[in-house]
């Protein structure tokens, strides 16, 4: 309930008169069963935004942080990202990824939408980056499409570190579902898991024109924080 009053009735409004988002591809977005919409991460805004803009509810897998920060801004971000139905993930290594995989694929089994962002991150820099192979496995093992979701120009309203995003125009796009049934099987196989990974990075990458990076995204922005401590002093995963 609350989800939908957000999406029509308080967020959604908001969102789409500020930001006048101009969305492309939603028809290929199933109009029912399960699917998964795999999207660059660009911003905090990249939340709001596209669920904002689809028919169909969306469950993302969201970073556990998001549920357990300090204070009243802490328990308000909370309480928003559970009332939308988003779900909590621990990203802290390889037995947290398993149980983030086992919760895509039971949003998966009851035939709804999950959103996820194959970076792991969002970009501190606007490029885009190695995708991780956790999205490959779901859709191998649940033998669902994967639609390639870019969002355009939110980085630019609000990179990571900025609160209040900037009033612009953003784009979003959606490419044609990716089928994978050929891989079925295979969801434990390392060559398959990665070659699927990397065909989604690729549809993503010929929406949203940016700048591909071979590396993955927390990777490089430990080392670049290493480098240069203090210039990334509001970054986060």
């Amino acid at each position: 309930m609350f989800y939908y009053l957000l999406k029509y009735v308080v967020l959604g409004p908001l969102l789409r008169l500020f930001f006048r988002p101009v969305i492309e591809g939603t028809e290929h977005i199933p109009a029912d069963g399960a699917a998964i919409v795999a999207g660059n991460h660009l911003s905090f805004s990249d939340h709001f935004l596209m669920p904002a803009i689809i028919k169909r509810r969306i469950t993302f897998l969201a970073k556990a942080e998001y549920f357990t920060g300090p204070g009243v801004k802490g328990r308000l971000t909370a309480a928003f990202f559970r009332s939308a139905g988003q779900i909590p993930v621990d990203r802290s290594g390889k037995e947290a990824g398993q149980a983030a995989i086992r919760e895509g694929l039971g949003v998966l089994s009851r035939g709804e939408l999950l959103g996820i962002y194959p970076e792991g991150t969002r970009s501190h820099d606007g490029r885009l980056y190695k995708g991780k192979v956790g999205v490959a496995v779901m859709a191998i093992r649940a033998q669902v499409p994967v639609v390639p979701c870019a969002m355009v120009g939110t980085f630019e309203i609000q990179p990571p570190g900025k609160v209040v995003p900037r009033i612009k125009q953003v784009t979003i796009r959606f490419g044609e579902p990716l089928d994978f049934s050929r891989y079925a099987g295979l969801e434990n196989e390392k060559a398959a898991v990665r070659a699927v990974t990397d065909e989604i990075m690729y549809a993503i990458l010929g929406l949203s024109g940016q700048e591909y990076v071979d590396e993955y995204a927390a990777k490089v922005k430990a080392a670049e924080q290493a480098e240069r401590p203090g210039k990334f002093p509001k970054l986060r995963r």
